[in-house]
């Protein structure tokens, strides 16, 4: 009969679970999904070389977060060659030996010393061995066995987030997604229902809900209004087993804020409004303002103002600030008491950004009704013109009246105006004016060549109230009389060629006049009476208020005449007629056969004395006579009786100037 040895690990836990085994080939860090027994007996050859094994051990739970004061028993170690006589002893090894887990080396007791958390280590892997305690050689190999720590519900759930923040629109539709919050648990999720987690809302019914699965929170009241409440605090729960009693549970707060949407129109906190303002506010002045309140905020209270109608809407405006969403009311043009002292205009205010979907709920705009005082201001004299333009002759004798203004107080006194020129303006002081009825009249002669236009300010003021007063321009024009006679346009002093021909062009006159006709100029030209006969030159009117000189006689000797001083008279054609007599100098010159002057001089005739050589001779001949009646006898002075010299009637000094005629 064969003798078997056994060795035998016994585990006692605190529940009547059943023994379980996995196989030490496959180790994992966790519990198998399916427990699976494995005894390892003495026909498993291949693992231990022997024909037959007494080992048997197994993986077993053990709770945790164990309470008690005693060491919590996990097992015992066991080998059926233990007679009980203190021969063998028992070794255990591995995750937590000698600390967590000891092991009485007699008995094979398996104690576990300290509270143990699955949540810090769920799994630990010991190795069990039994050796001789004289040789210390082992009896049986070393075999490896799993402790699993078995899960209680220990652990709360947890959110990501101590505080959520969120935001949805107002009057959005029932089921609006706004937030999802999530919760962990730290429990093992394999094994039971302890990591199983279910959301509610404990806080913000009936406004939101949450799914109790997925932690989705939703809106659940149809228009919520932003205008009536902004702010909400959600209170969500998760609760672990499910939700079921017993179960731990934690909580959040979620801080919901409703947007704005433009649902609400602009309204006027009332329906009619009035201002004052003076007649004098120039346009662009400031009246007043008005606001119409939008209980939307941001882009959705922006408001636009404008005059929709009214008897005002040309005399004033409406502006938007921007930045307070007050229409400002402004003078567009000047105002009048005297012609219209109350305005009433239609103001409207208009959301420029509307959504379509809320247009059911009426027009986004108000209407109000604006009255406009215009206050009457003490105002200055107002001429009858912006301006003035007046005329008056050159010829006009002095305080000859040039025309008049007229300025008058616009307001109701009509108090009395007096007038005066501002002398900045009139510093010859040429004009001056009635202070009581605004005449102008001269007070100095005119000359239009002179100056054309004359330019001065005259100012009206109120006799009771010298502060107030008005100026205005006045320009006074002279008209010409023909009062110039006209002139040559330049000094003309030409030639003539020795050999010229008669009626040959020598020179074109022209002419000039200060004076300014209605007709334009219309000039005349002729010879001065005095050289119209006997003249050696004609003057041609060209009738285009030019004129030409022509040659009267065939040939020229400058030196018989070198220069004529021709003198010619120019009319013009006004009345009263005006003319002037204008010399033109004409030198006979020697010219080339092309007519181009070579020279105009006389040198080979005209000795340095100034002297021409006919005068030189008669002087010769006189002084051969005398000298003949001195030193000749007497009987041949009959001879020379009848010869007469007249050497007494010659005027050397003026010798030159015989060169010069007038014709």
């Amino acid at each position: 009969m064969r003798t078997y040895r056994y060795f035998l690990l016994l585990f006692w836990v605190g529940q009547p679970y059943p023994t379980f085994s996995n196989p030490l080939s496959k180790r994992t860090s966790g519990f198998p999904a399916k427990r699976k027994a494995l005894e390892l007996s003495a026909n498993s050859r291949n693992e231990l070389s022997r024909s037959k094994r007494s080992w048997m051990w197994n993986q077993f739970f053990l709770l945790e977060e164990y309470t008690g004061s005693d060491y919590q028993y996990v097992g015992k170690l066991h080998s059926d060659q233990d007679r009980g006589d203190g021969s063998l002893k028992y070794i255990l090894s591995g995750d937590g030996a000698g600390d967590l887990f000891i092991i009485n080396e007699n008995t094979g007791d398996i104690q576990a010393t300290k509270r143990l958390d699955r949540e810090e280590k769920p799994v630990y892997i010991l190795r069990a061995q039994a050796v001789n305690r004289r040789t210390g050689r082992p009896v049986e190999p070393e075999s490896e066995f799993i402790i699993k720590i078995h899960d209680i519900n220990d652990n709360e759930p947890i959110f990501t987030k101590d505080v959520y923040t969120a935001t949805v629109p107002e009057m959005a539709d029932v089921g609006t997604f706004v937030v999802q919050v999530t919760a962990t648990d730290a429990d093992d999720p394999t094994y039971g229902n302890s990591a199983k987690v279910v959301y509610s809302i404990l806080q913000g019914q009936p406004y939101f809900s949450v799914e109790s699965e997925t932690g989705i929170i939703k809106t659940a009241l149809l228009n919520m209004d932003r205008e009536n409440r902004e702010q909400y605090q959600v209170v969500i729960q998760a609760k672990d087993m499910g939700g079921q009693m017993g179960g731990l549970s934690g909580t959040t707060t979620v801080n919901i804020t409703l947007t704005d949407v433009n649902d609400n129109p602009p309204r006027f906190p009332q329906s009619t409004y009035q201002f004052k303002t003076p007649e004098s506010s120039p346009p662009g002045t400031p009246i007043g303002r008005i606001k119409a309140s939008d209980a939307d905020v941001g882009e959705n209270a922006e408001i636009e103002y404008s005059i929709t109608d009214g008897e005002g809407h040309e005399m004033f405006d409406v502006i938007t600030d921007q930045e307070t969403q007050e229409g400002i009311i402004t003078v567009k043009k000047l105002l009048d008491f005297e012609k219209k002292k109350v305005y009433t205009l239609k103001v409207e205010a208009s959301n420029p950004h509307v959504e379509p979907r809320f247009l059911y709920l009426g027009p986004f705009k108000d209407s109000a009704t604006v009255r406009i005082v215009v206050d009457d201001v003490d105002e200055p004299p107002v001429f009858s013109k912006l301006a003035y333009i007046l005329q008056i002759r050159e010829d006009a004798r002095i305080n000859t009246t040039v025309g008049s203004v007229a300025a008058q107080d616009p307001d109701a006194a009509r108090n009395p105006v007096k007038y005066s020129v501002d002398r900045h303006t009139d510093m010859d002081r040429i004009f001056n004016i009635d202070s009581g009825n605004g005449s102008i009249f001269t007070s100095k002669l005119l000359d239009r060549e002179a100056l054309l236009w004359h330019n001065i300010t005259v100012i009206a003021t109120e006799i009771n109230n010298p502060k107030q007063s008005s100026r205005v321009p006045l320009y006074i024009k002279v008209l010409d009389v023909n009062d110039n006679a006209p002139e040559f346009a330049e000094f003309y002093e030409t030639f003539v060629c020795e050999k010229a021909k008669a009626d040959q062009l020598i020179q074109t006159l022209r002419a000039v006049d200060k004076d300014d006709p209605y007709s334009g100029h219309q000039f005349s030209f002729s010879l001065a009476p005095e050289a119209a006969s006997g003249s050696n030159f004609t003057i041609q009117d060209n009738k285009d208020n030019t004129a030409g000189i022509l040659t009267r006689k065939n040939g020229y000797n400058r030196h018989e005449m070198s220069t004529y001083l021709l003198p010619v008279v120019i009319s013009d054609n006004d009345y009263p007629v005006q003319s002037s007599t204008g010399t033109v100098t004409v030198r006979v010159c020697a010219c080339d056969h092309h007519g181009n002057m070579q020279s105009c001089h006389a040198e080979a005739l005209i000795h340095p004395t100034g002297l021409s050589t006919g005068a030189l001779v008669a002087i010769l001949l006189c002084i051969v006579i005398l000298l003949g009646k001195l030193l000749l006898p007497a009987s041949y002075l009959p001879l020379v009786r009848g010869t007469h010299c007249y050497c007494d009637t010659l005027d050397f000094s003026a010798s030159p100037s015989k060169a010069y005629s007038l014709i």
